[in-house]
């Protein structure tokens, strides 16, 4: 756990495929002063304008998470939230030429890798914490999703798919920023081919590849490299979900459960939470005081050899 905000050290610059418009996007992520925390600014449109990464900017929830504020949007948002959620990074300035974040591999783990290479500063600041006081839960359609106390975050997710190398799958996370790196971050995004000429249709997916997604066919995955993990899929979904929840603003200690949730129900759960002030209280953990190092012995006096005679 971070105790202090922190951003970036230095800008850095990526380039990649929009999902939905097939277009390339140019994305520059920049530090950012302390309470700032995630602007998304639009550097394609004139005068630039800012949407704070908040829930209740949240414009649309199909197939991905769009912010948006005065008509200004940007979609797409989650898989670069998560990163960073899940590497700790609290102030940063999004610049992006297009309406979408790029998607990248189709998972948070360019993000990170970026991220990694500008590195981090501490900005001396303490970080403040949603702490959940009681049991918060939203749920449609056979769909749920809940949060209750905990000392730390965690996220116990379940999704249901039927397709045979689906099925059931669960997966129960605690945030940790190594954990995150290895366990979470390099799971991509998922499809499957029965539904892609209804989206290009649609004019959406029209940069989706193997390249950037996990395409299923109704037995096999088609891409030549497989999958990442056996149970790849439930691990995007915590990712997503991870994403989705940075959107509350500050880091949140407590407990979510949440049974085939998606980008729409997470934001439900989140703005009910948060409009429920006997739902949480705002904590500001100290960091814990250092180890002390072990008394060293006393060392022994030796008189000079002239004072012993």
């Amino acid at each position: 756990m971070h105790f202090h905000q922190r951003t970036l050290m230095r800008p850095v610059a990526c380039t990649g495929i929009g999902l939905h418009s097939g277009k390339i996007v140019n994305l520059c992520l920049r530090p950012a002063e302390p309470d700032t925390g995630v602007m998304f600014k639009r550097s394609d449109l004139p005068a630039s304008p800012l949407i704070p990464a908040d829930v209740h900017n949240v414009v649309s929830t199909e197939l991905s998470t769009t912010v948006g504020s005065d008509g200004v949007t940007v979609s797409t948002v989650e898989h670069l939230l998560s990163a960073l959620a899940g590497l700790g990074v609290d102030n940063v300035l999004v610049e992006v030429d297009a309406p979408e974040i790029p998607i990248m591999d189709g998972s948070a783990a360019p993000f990170v890798f970026l991220m990694r290479g500008a590195g981090f500063t501490s900005q001396g600041k303490p970080r403040q914490f949603y702490r959940a006081k009681r049991e918060v839960s939203v749920s449609e359609n056979g769909k749920s999703v809940a949060i209750s106390p905990a000392d730390e975050l965690k996220v116990d997710f379940t999704i249901e798919f039927d397709h045979p190398l689906i099925n059931q799958q669960k997966m129960g996370f605690v945030m940790d920023e190594r954990g995150y790196d290895k366990e979470v971050s390099r799971a991509r995004t998922f499809g499957f081919l029965q539904d892609i000429h209804r989206l290009h249709e649609n004019g959406l997916a029209l940069g989706g590849s193997l390249d950037n997604a996990v395409v299923l066919d109704d037995y096999t995955v088609l891409n030549d490299d497989g999958l990442r993990f056996t149970d790849e899929f439930v691990r995007h979904k915590v990712l997503d979900f991870l994403g989705d929840l940075a959107l509350v603003g500050r880091p949140i200690l407590g407990a979510f459960t949440a049974f085939k949730s998606g980008h729409d129900l997470n934001n439900k759960l989140f703005k009910k939470f948060l409009a429920d002030p006997s739902a949480w209280t705002l904590v500001t953990p100290e960091a814990p005081a250092p180890a002390l190092e072990p008394a060293a012995e006393p060392m022994p006096i030796f008189e000079p050899a002239a004072a012993q005679a």
